[in-house]
């Protein structure tokens, strides 16, 4: 979600562009990711701010500059930031809460933990829109229709938060992250009437809605949030907690109200035209789909298992099957018992992709090579097959159900067939 780092030199920009990349190629397949963060063209300039803005100065003008999503996966969610407009001096900073530092020692490990460091920059409104113009992304602003005195609080407490030892705080992709503190920002001003007016409603969109809307057209981080997300990402959000993408945050101010009970955006004023795809809308999956996919495959496991040539394929098939399989089971576990990654834990996708599928990888070799797959492989998939038969039974008696029906529809009537396979080839021998 976030584009904006601080400047460092463009070799080592380039070195930890790739380590990131392939981190995020691991860590979307189980995790709601914290977004990395695209090195700009022209590092902007962090600037200073005076700690507080005196009664006697002119009203300073806020606005809410909104970033359209990019087509790099870390661009997907969009951005904003606060805008202060100073009529004394003519200069407009904004205060971007996306900012972090991939060069300090230790980046990376609080990158797995899901223990990011971001911060909050005092940035020039040109230097923040050059990146934007390049790539084709939209840029509006949404200028606030604010109380003097709330105007004020809003830009002392930003100048003020932008302090080097202030700025640092801990980032969450979902509950706390660089749009909802730029919510958080103009609630604050509103003495809590922003939330008021929307925490008790709801859409019905879950934490997981979002993001397989947002990663749509990038197949593969769809797929990494769609395994990866646990049941607590389906839980419903009110639109309070729909502010963590930009796009729903903008929908609340324009229908918000301020103080006197005016509309709370005094105008919106377009800066840059969106000159790319739009962001995606959201499609319904289609669980019978991936049903009608899983017999078809399971018919034909069974098939192949049935013939000795086709024995030897299958076996080519599945020792990288359950490799993968393995892997992403020790990953989501990993994410569960040794992460901060909330969204991640407790993911009934285990039931279907775990370690064990490991155990079965010696009979998967006997049968590449022509042999009975033995009796301690039979029993191994006939476990896994039970594993994903059990998560069919957990997912019926949840209160709130995972949502990964799709998932269980395609996979369960392979395992069941893999699992059907090498009890026959067991009993033949």
């Amino acid at each position: 979600m976030r584009e904006d780092k601080l400047p460092f030199p463009a070799a080592v920009r380039r070195r930890v562009d790739a380590v990131a990349q392939w981190l995020l190629l691991v860590l979307l397949c189980a995790v709601p990711m914290v977004a990395l963060a695209q090195a700009e063209v022209v590092p902007p300039t962090v600037v200073s701010q005076p700690s507080a803005v005196t009664a006697t100065e002119s009203v300073p003008r806020i606005g809410i500059m909104m970033m359209q999503p990019g087509e790099i996966f870390w661009e997907r969610f969009g951005h904003d930031s606060v805008l202060v407009a100073d009529p004394d001096t003519g200069e407009t900073i904004s205060y971007n809460f996306g900012f972090f530092d991939p060069t300090e020692p230790d980046f990376v490990s609080r990158f797995v933990r899901g223990d990011m460091r971001y911060r909050l920059a005092a940035v020039p409104y040109a230097d923040d829109l050059v990146l934007y113009r390049e790539e084709g992304r939209g840029v509006s602003v949404l200028w606030l229709d604010l109380e003097a005195a709330q105007a004020r609080e809003i830009a002392t407490a930003l100048a003020e938060n932008a302090r080097p030892e202030n700025a640092f705080y801990r980032y969450d992709y979902f509950r706390d992250n660089c749009s909802t503190r730029v919510r958080d920002a103009i609630d604050r001003a509103l003495k809590g009437g922003l939330e008021k007016q929307v925490v008790g409603r709801s859409q019905g969109l879950s934490w997981r809605d979002e993001a397989l809307r947002l990663a749509s057209p990038a197949p593969w981080m769809w797929l990494g949030f769609d395994i990866g997300l646990g049941p607590a990402a389906d839980e419903p959000m009110t639109m309070w907690e729909q502010a963590f993408v930009p796009r729903r945050l903008a929908d609340i101010l324009v229908e918000a109200k301020n103080s006197a009970g005016r509309p709370l955006v005094r105008e919106r004023e377009d800066i840059l035209p969106h000159r790319i795809a739009p962001e995606p809308d959201a499609h319904a999956l289609r669980w019978w789909l991936w049903g009608l996919w899983g017999i078809a495959v399971a018919i034909v496991v069974a098939w192949m298992g049935r013939r000795d040539a086709g024995s030897r394929v299958l076996g080519a098939i599945l020792l990288p099957f359950w490799l993968i399989a393995g892997f992403i089971g020790a990953l989501l576990l990993f994410l569960w018992l040794g992460t901060a990654h909330a969204m991640a834990w407790a993911n009934h996708n285990l039931f279907l992709l775990n370690p064990l599928a490991w155990l079965a990888l010696p009979g998967a070799w006997r049968m590449l090579r022509g042999r009975a797959p033995g009796a301690w492989a039979a029993r191994v998939t006939q476990l896994i097959a039970l594993c994903a038969v059990a998560g069919l039974l957990v997912r019926w008696v949840s209160a709130q159900p995972q949502a990964n029906l799709h998932w269980i529809a395609l996979l369960l009537p392979v395992h069941a067939a893999v699992a059907w396979t090498f009890a026959r080839k067991r009993s033949a021998y």
